[in-house]
């Protein structure tokens, strides 16, 4: 089983721990036969994506890295971001599971408690993430929101070799998250991928209460490996295409190539 985890972080020359602790935990939960393959952003941007202009920019490379996994023979495409880019984009254009940090820790918590909560990175990011919690249709079984205040997001990768440090980002989460359970939330969401990273990199796995808390890391590649096996019970039918996520049809497909690209949705043929 092969599966293609798309970051939105741009690796090596604006996130150095990071990637490093991403991989670590990837390889740490994956089935012994699951290979993953880790990509990030590498054309536009890769360091600021809680502003919605920026997110733009860099999930068209999400969208054509989904035309790279399936040509190249991947099981499942995993966006590994908080926002989910692309998402139901990625959903239409391809043939195989395609799976986002976002929903897929949202209907996990679901399965852990009778709500949930979210510990955002920073105040821009929240609205962005509650919008992900009312598409996916469970803002009544959302308990709670707090934040920590990292408006910069890079100055997280120095928690990853950084012991002070470390420990006063995984306090304000802690702080966070007790405010959370505090109004009763029952599961605690860690709401972005590198804090997710941080808190498995130090082995903590629940809040000062004993709420569990969520990672949303491991949780998509349990689930990726899920999906793909279920696609093959299924036939290839696990992600539906009959309105939603479904491709224009033969009939249409031969005039968009003409003035979209002859590369759009690779798994349509033309008449």
């Amino acid at each position: 089983m092969k599966l293609w985890y798309q970051s939105m972080s741009r690796f090596k020359t604006k996130w150095s721990r990071y990637p490093e602790a991403l991989k670590k935990i990837i390889d740490q939960v994956k089935d012994p036969g699951t290979e993953v393959e880790i990509h990030g952003i590498t054309k536009v941007g890769g360091f600021a994506d809680q502003y919605r202009y920026l997110e733009y920019l860099e999930t068209g490379e999400v969208m054509e890295n989904i035309h790279t996994a399936m040509a190249r023979g991947f099981d499942a495409f995993l966006i590994g971001n908080i926002a989910d880019p692309g998402l139901r984009e990625c959903r239409e254009i391809a043939n195989i599971p395609v799976l986002g940090l976002c929903e897929t820790s949202l209907h996990t918590a679901c399965l852990m408690g009778a709500n949930f909560s979210l510990v955002t990175i920073n105040e821009k990011f929240t609205p962005r993430i509650v919008e992900n919690v009312v598409r996916a249709g469970l803002r009544d079984r959302l308990a709670a929101v707090h934040r920590m205040k990292v408006d910069r997001i890079l100055n997280l990768d120095e928690g990853f070799d950084n012991p002070d440090i470390c420990r006063a980002l995984i306090d304000q989460f802690q702080g966070a998250a007790k405010a959370n359970t505090d109004e009763g939330a029952e599961v605690v969401i860690a709401a972005g991928g590198v804090v997710m990273a941080l808190l498995a990199h130090a082995g903590v796995y629940t809040t000062p209460s004993g709420a569990p808390i969520l990672n949303g890391i491991t949780t998509l590649v349990k689930m990726g490996e899920m999906a793909v096996k279920l696609d093959k019970i299924m036939g290839g039918t696990f992600t539906s295409k009959r309105l939603q996520y479904a491709p224009p049809g033969p009939d249409q497909i031969d005039e968009i190539r003409e003035y979209y690209g002859a590369n759009i949705y690779p798994t349509v043929k033309g008449k």
